[in-house]
């Protein structure tokens, strides 16, 4: 899924969008990164069957990603 796609299908609300965008520039992430904690949220969120990324599951989405930046 492309970015495009992304945007299609996994809509993001304004306070969510900020939440990841601070997060990632606070980690040091790529952009990549972005579309990648965007997937794993909408993961996260269809396993609580909600509707909508919310930031629990983008906060939970970057936990992860922190976790696999540690040595």
């Amino acid at each position: 899924m492309g970015s495009r796609d992304l945007k299609k299908f996994c809509p993001l609300k304004e306070e969510v969008r900020s939440t990841l965008e601070t997060s990632i520039a606070r980690l040091g992430l790529r952009a990549r990164a972005f579309d990648r904690a965007i997937k794993v949220a909408r993961t996260i969120a269809d396993l609580e069957a909600a509707a909508y990324i919310e930031v629990a599951h983008i906060a939970e989405a970057i936990n992860y990603r922190t976790l696999d930046r540690q040595p």
